[in-house]
């Protein structure tokens, strides 16, 4: 292998390439008869009107790398033993210890700072709200009534203290890998170091009214069995909801085919992804997961944003250009580990492919486009039990 990958080819062959699909993508069928199969190619796009091009703008859309900015209140400390902390360093990056290599992304600051970018993206998306499901949070006049809220994957903590404090009678538990998460945190917010994919060990009077998931993709080998588990630890009448983002890239135009890298980029992701047993672009399966598992009125909420300030929209041109900085943060994040343990890729050729598919997030001339999903179920109480 040489030291420096050769330039993609930009060529198509076929006009389904041209908005963000591979040219041999199946499509994806809505009979889920294995929730725990694998699946090739993108999440399949559906219909949507085009997004609106703003064709006047234009200074503030630089091709500089002063897009990053740095994000206050990155300093987290954790007093954790140190099998946990004793982290795993490679490519440049910061990496898990416990359960070492189940997760592919890092831990370190700069992947704090886009966990709590992408935050403010998901909280821009609902217009400041933390979630879309129709929860009942009892209030100080609501006497008693214990409410549980879990959050999965919890990363720096921001979702679930967030939640803690704009709930202050809910009790909020967030679980992750990773001690990333700050000393000083609201009273009824408490986070622990775990591995969701266990055996969850939670007593039946510790039930939850509320589970949560946030980019979860690329974490779970066996999505049945997870939402098995996320019923079994539901209130009757508990919700379940799954924020997330597809890990593809799309286009109104022929933007996604005229970016080379970036075509390079979300097929071998996606690729690496699946050969390493967690596929990180499942989002659009989460529903008909859900309902496969028994949950009830699944709903699902589909946003499509813009990589940079080009849509006409006010909100979406907000929205593009958090979403262009984000997207730069999250190639950075998401490449090294994959790349070079499946692929083989050197740390420098990960660095060519980065910088090129920056660059092509960065560009005036391409319109692309990125999607996330809200998803919600209730759960009817728990499943039967497996025989």
């Amino acid at each position: 292998m040489s030291d420096k990958p050769a330039k993609p080819n930009s060529g198509s062959d076929s006009s389904a390439a041209a908005v963000g699909y591979p040219p041999e993508s199946p499509t994806t069928s809505k009979d889920v008869t294995s929730p725990g199969d694998l699946q090739e190619g993108p999440a399949d796009e559906p219909d949507h009107p085009h997004l609106e091009i703003d064709h006047e703008e234009g200074e503030d859309n630089s091709d500089a790398d002063s897009a990053y900015i740095s994000l206050g209140g990155s300093s987290r400390t954790g007093s954790i033993t140190s099998s946990i902390t004793n982290y795993v360093y490679e490519n440049g990056r910061r990496y898990h210890a416990y359960r070492s290599g189940q997760y592919v992304l890092p831990n370190d600051e700069d992947e704090q700072e886009r966990l709590d970018l992408q935050h403010h993206i998901w909280l821009l998306l609902l217009h400041g709200s933390l979630y879309t499901a129709p929860l009942n949070v009892p209030t100080e006049s609501d006497g008693g009534r214990e409410y549980r809220i879990l959050d999965l994957g919890c990363g720096t903590g921001i979702w679930a203290m967030d939640m803690a404090d704009q709930h202050p009678r809910a009790s909020v538990f967030g679980v992750d890998l990773s001690p990333i998460q700050p000393d000083w945190v609201p009273g009824n917010c408490r986070f622990h170091v775990d591995d969701y994919e266990d055996d969850w060990t939670y007593r039946p009077d510790e039930a939850f009214d509320y589970i949560h998931g946030r980019a979860l993709g690329g974490t779970v080998a066996d999505w049945g069995r997870f939402y098995r588990q996320v019923r079994t630890h539901l209130k009757p009448g508990g919700y379940c909801e799954m924020q997330e983002y597809d890990a593809w890239i799309f286009s109104d135009d022929d933007s996604f085919d005229r970016a080379p890298w970036t075509k390079e980029w979300v097929h071998k992701l996606d690729e690496a992804s699946r050969m390493f047993g967690k596929q990180i672009n499942v989002a659009n399966r989460h529903k008909q997961w859900m309902i496969d598992a028994g949950f009830e009125d699944v709903k699902e909420k589909v946003v499509r944003i813009p990589i940079g300030p080009w849509a006409k929209d006010p909100h979406l041109k907000e929205l593009g250009r958090f979403e262009q900085l984000h997207m730069q943060m999250s190639v950075a994040s998401h490449t090294p580990a994959l790349f070079t343990r499946v692929h083989s890729y050197t740390e420098q050729q990960c660095q060519v492919l980065i910088e090129g598919v920056k660059r092509e997030f960065r560009s005036r001339d391409l319109r692309l486009i990125t999607i996330y999903r809200f998803i919600s179920g209730r759960s009817p109480g728990p499943p039967f039990p497996e025989l």
